[in-house]
């Protein structure tokens, strides 16, 4: 299943520079593990904040949970998820081996 989450951080700027470092490199190791396992498919920035667009793909929202909260900074970040549903065009579409425009 595909989950869009959306991603901010809160008050991980209060913290010393140093852990906030230690926190960036640990939350970048963490997030490669993701993509390599296939749980984190895509990342976007947001332009003109701090704010992250993350495609995720977990079994279910439990699993997808559990990955989220395996990021370092977890504890300073607050997640809007929405479970994404093939819609019946693309269903048709992918019956029909039709190929579709490129991802972005």
């Amino acid at each position: 299943m595909e989950f869009l989450v959306r991603q901010s951080l809160n008050g991980v700027h209060a913290l010393p520079t140093e852990e906030r470092e230690r926190l960036r490199e640990a939350e970048r190791a963490r997030a490669a593990q993701l993509r390599e396992a296939g749980v984190l498919v895509r990342l976007w920035r947001v332009l003109g904040s701090s704010d992250s667009i993350g495609l995720y793909c977990a079994p279910d929202a439990d699993a997808l949970h559990d990955a989220l909260a395996s990021l370092p900074m977890f504890s300073w970040m607050r997640f809007e998820v929405e479970p994404l549903v093939t819609h019946p065009q693309e269903q048709q579409q992918q019956r029909s081996g039709a190929a579709g425009p490129p991802r972005s």
